[in-house]
């Protein structure tokens, strides 16, 4: 499990963190910003809960996202190079979007503690494993996938990581949310259909369990259940929220898109980030989520709590 940061973020607005109450669950980009001095990309464009089919668009393929994948691995290394690289918002805005983008807050907060960047060169151990939906499913705003991929933490673990990336038309793909797995959980086995992409998840659920999370972290317990699904016993929010409201813990107005898909043995599996607000990301949460097949408990595969 990965242990709750100690840095009191000094809190740096950042715009465009993606979906909050009332825009679709399925992965809405934010367009580039305009320079200022805080990436500001105007609200997400709304993406219906049914994919439409691009005629236009070129279907993504797995080898096309693995190679999507090592070409941002190479820019973000290569970023991780640049003196105050935190400092640029072009450079941030061509990485990251929604949640992801609290990489660019954590290195300013540091920088302003005076500490050490915390970011090290991501190089992964092994082939990723590529999760990717059918063309025909993909939003018509964009194409998304999600790869798992074993590489050091900042503490020089050698760990599982989930990511989501998600690309507008036309343009390259970037980071929307990231968590390792904790330590002992392992990605389900997808339901595949019979050429390799992985099946939908269900909206709805999707929906539900990001409410469900929204509604714990919030402190509303009474509320705790309503979405009609309850986090696990041993889930790492129930372990992390008590010392996160403790610090500059303001709660979640919503979430960033979910990606996700169902699992082989029925269940479905989600990847989202809450959001504190639409114009700063100083508190999000990054999770990877497990809902089995008739049950109503969600179970906890990865986490990541920031502020």
């Amino acid at each position: 499990m990965r242990a709750i940061p100690l840095i009191v973020a000094l809190v740096l607005s950042l715009a465009g963190c993606g979906a909050i109450p009332g825009l679709p669950l399925r992965p809405a980009p934010t367009p580039p910003p305009a320079a200022s001095p805080a990436p500001t990309p105007s609200a997400a464009p709304s993406v219906s809960g049914s994919p439409t089919p691009s005629a236009t668009r070129a279907a993504l393929t797995v080898p096309q996202a693995r190679q999507a994948l090592r070409t941002w691995l190479g820019t973000y290394n290569a970023t991780l190079g640049k003196r105050k690289w935190w400092r640029s918002n072009a450079r941030l805005d061509a990485l990251f979007m929604e949640g992801a983008l609290y990489e660019g807050v954590l290195e300013r907060s540091r920088e302003d503690l005076g500490w050490r960047p915390a970011h090290k060169p991501i190089n992964p151990a092994g082939t990723p494993v590529i999760y990717l939906p059918r063309p025909e499913r993909q939003p018509s705003a964009g194409d998304w996938f999600i790869a798992q991929a074993t590489y050091k933490d900042t503490k020089g673990h050698s760990r599982p990581h989930v990511l989501a990336f998600f690309r507008s038309p036309g343009q390259s793909f970037r980071l929307a949310v990231v968590t390792p797995l904790h330590w002992g959980q392992r990605m389900p086995r997808p339901l595949l259909d019979a050429d390799g992409y992985v099946t939908d998840m269900d909206d709805a659920v999707a929906g539900a369990v990001a409410e469900e999370y929204r509604n714990f972290w919030n402190g509303e317990k009474k509320k705790e259940g309503d979405s009609g699904y309850r986090l696990a016993r041993n889930s790492y929010s129930r372990q992390a929220f008590p010392r996160a409201n403790k610090g500059m813990y303001v709660g979640f107005a919503g979430h960033g898109s979910v990606f996700g898909f169902r699992s082989a043995d029925g269940g479905m599996f989600f990847l989202f980030a809450l959001l504190n607000d639409a114009k700063s990301v100083n508190n999000v949460l990054s999770e990877a989520l497990l809902v089995p097949k008739g049950s109503r408990t969600i179970q906890e595969l990865g986490g990541s709590w920031f502020s």
